[in-house]
């Protein structure tokens, strides 16, 4: 707001000094004016927003800046002087006609590069793609305060000095800036630099599907924040059997999918997305519920499974929206028992126990702490969106427990809140800023010997920025990207692993062993704090549930306000946790349990828990994991064969001609399935 009183004081400043006239006025009410414009474009775009709406965009208040400057040199001038300015006036009206044009240009180009389909991992190259062009010509406000600040120094400097020829000259710099940028963007629009266009991509697309044949795909429909939900799953997708792929919905996930060689396909048209019918994919996988969920559910050849992002106690880990699906997979009995005391219409032939593929890269418990210190990883959820106040012990108990820790002289603490932290009430927010206080100030009082620092973290990590990120413009546009992220060089999957587990190697060993962390970066990932931590701190969530793949202690806040027996019968996932209230009172005993194995009275529970949790360790998740995927896409080739033998039957005309047959059983026996729309 003060931002917006300044902007207002000034364009009065200017209208004043406009009128009366005065020179020094207006030469630093315009001043003002374009400096806070500048603020404005680079700080507030909320504000550039809010005054679009309500009618002061950039273009009225640049159109007003220059005509007040107008008018303060007709004031200025004397009686001969204004024939002379009446071309300047014209040379303006001349610049504003441009910056018009090259924005409905802008938009022509915009528009003719906004492809039905965008890929990462797949060569498009074949759809004519290329370079965006500049940011500058795609950002009308940004380029009338660039391409108009000449004119507007022009006419200061003959408000000054009452030369026209400096107004001549400024305006003939912007109308020739203006016109380089409308040349630039009308060859964009050559049919030779044009994108392929909206049907030659359709058909290029299931040219694509026909040659890849993809069986199983990832679909995923979100904001930008739920990425991860995803992510989680692309490693043990990239190890099935068979041809994976990833169907996105929104344009803007493609860049917020993690690094993969999958090939992945984001269909925001439902018209689109239907294509994927005459394809040879068979089923998708669902880790998160959305309203696009729907869409894809209405393709009559696709069978669909809901693996969800994490399994806790929380009602949300047995959605009614389950049903919708085929199949749904749980780790295991436990969450099948969930579903049946849920009855939320899932019956329990359609769920199929597979582990969690992703835990198989925990390690599990070595033992207790053998250094001078005991890792604690602390790790709350978030607020959730029904207000309860058991979701998260960051509003309640989060200071008082990262206290008793902190107050441990043997403790170190590693503090990985939830990336929505805050994001419903601010309340938490507001703890886990104070609470990462605590942790920096904890730190200012330790002493510890850094490790000498001899770079290799610095070349892990840009060995790993080279494998996992591509160098884009700031003005690249999705066409850009799908050319820069074509097909991936052969092997970078497994290089990437290796990448990773020496990052993590050189990353922890860059860290005072004394130290406490707070842990907010896509980098470490929660598993790999998994392996540092000797003792887990969270809440009721699917982190309780993974951190049971290690075997080693845990404890859970209670915030719900419930007596303990009664969280425990509640949470089945707390049933061998150490259950601390929000006082942290009992954070002296857990300590000691964990560094004194023999007083640990829960350990037989976590082994037991862990089983009806996560299953049995033989075979592995992700053998688990493909052998169900085979299952389901077994089911659905099957389903493809008798729709096709009941439309052939329906038919009997078409298969009088000879040639039919033949064709008929190979589309069955591929899993592609034509039906009559």
């Amino acid at each position: 707001m003060l931002v917006v009183a300044v902007l207002g004081a000034a364009f009065a400043a200017q209208a004043v000094a406009a009128l009366r006239p005065h020179v020094p006025l207006l030469l630093a009410a315009t001043a003002t004016s374009l400096l806070v414009e500048g603020v404005l474009h680079r700080w507030q775009r909320g504000m550039v927003s809010v005054f679009a709406k309500s009618h002061a965009d950039i273009t009225v208040r640049h159109v007003l800046r220059d005509l007040l400057l107008v008018v303060g040199l007709l004031r200025l001038s004397e009686q001969d002087r204004e024939t002379a300015y009446a071309a300047l006036v014209a040379g303006l009206l001349v610049f504003y006609t441009l910056h018009c044009a090259i924005q409905a240009v802008s938009v022509l180009v915009r528009r003719i590069r906004t492809l039905p389909v965008v890929t990462r991992n797949i060569d498009a190259s074949a759809l004519r793609l290329s370079p965006a062009p500049s940011a500058l010509l795609r950002r009308p406000g940004q380029r009338l305060l660039v391409f108009g600040m000449p004119s507007t120094a022009g006419l200061l400097a003959t408000a000054v000095t009452g030369e026209p020829r400096y107004a001549a000259f400024g305006i003939a710099v912007s109308l020739g800036l203006s016109l380089k940028g409308l040349y630039d963007l009308l060859v964009l629009l050559l049919p030779s630099r044009r994108p392929a266009g909206e049907q030659e991509v359709l058909d290029w697309f299931d040219a694509w599907l026909a040659e890849y044949r993809p069986t199983v795909g990832l679909y995923f429909s979100g904001g930008a924040s739920s990425a991860y939900q995803a992510n989680m799953w692309l490693e043990p997708l990239a190890k099935l059997r068979g041809r994976p792929v990833i169907v996105l919905r929104e344009r803007f996930m493609v860049q917020k999918i993690a690094a993969t060689d999958v090939p992945i396909i984001c269909l925001p048209k439902v018209t689109t997305l239907m294509r994927l019918e005459q394809s040879t994919l068979q089923a998708l996988i669902h880790p998160s519920n959305s309203g696009k969920t729907s869409q894809v559910l209405r393709i009559p050849t696709l069978k669909h499974t809901f693996v969800n992002h994490g399994e806790s106690d929380k009602l949300s880990s047995c959605n009614p929206y389950a049903k919708a699906y085929d199949e749904v997979w749980v780790a295991g009995p436990a969450a099948r028992e969930r579903y049946a005391t849920a009855e939320v219409g899932v019956e329990d032939k359609d769920v199929r126990e597979i582990g969690r593929p992703q835990l198989d890269a925990v390690r599990p418990y070595a033992g207790p702490p053998t250094g001078p210190y005991t890792t604690v990883l602390y790790a709350p959820t978030w607020e959730g969106w029904d207000g309860n106040p058991g979701n998260t012990s960051v509003i309640e108990a989060g200071e008082n427990l990262v206290r008793a820790l902190l107050a441990d002289p043997g403790v170190r603490l590693l503090y990985k809140p939830h990336p929505l932290t805050g994001s419903v009430d601010a309340r938490a927010g507001a703890a886990d800023l104070r609470i990462r206080e605590l942790v920096r100030a904890a730190n200012r009082e330790r002493t510890g010997e850094r490790p000498a620092n001899d770079g290799e973290l610095a070349r892990r990590t840009q060995e790993l920025d080279r494998l996992t990120t591509t160098a884009f413009r700031s003005a690249a546009d999705q066409v850009e990207r799908m050319l820069l992220q074509s097909t991936p060089e052969p092997g970078r999957a497994e290089a990437v692993v290796r990448a990773t587990a020496a990052w993590e190697r050189a990353y922890w060993a860059s860290l005072p062993t004394s130290e406490h962390q707070v842990v907010t970066d896509a980098r470490p990932a929660l598993y790999t704090c998994f392996n540092q931590a000797d003792l887990l701190i969270s809440d009721v969530s699917s982190v309780v549930s993974d951190f049971l793949a290690s075997g080693k202690p845990y404890a859970v806040a209670n915030t719900s306000g419930l007596d303990e027996d009664v969280f425990r019968t509640a949470f089945p996932t707390a049933g061998a946790a150490t259950v601390l209230t929000p006082d942290a009172a009992g954070m002296p005993a857990l300590l000691d349990a964990v560094r004194h194995p023999e007083r640990d009275e829960l350990a037989d529970a976590r082994a037991a828990l862990k089983r009806r949790l996560l299953g049995p360790d033989e075979p592995t998740s992700q053998v688990r994991f493909n052998a169900a995927v085979q299952a389901l896409c077994s089911v659905a080739r099957e389903h493809r064969t008798r729709m096709a033998d009941r439309l052939a039957a329906e038919l009997p005309g078409q298969r009088q001609e000879s040639p039919a047959a033949p064709e008929r059983e190979t589309a069955a026996t591929s899993g592609v399935l034509t039906l009559p729309r």
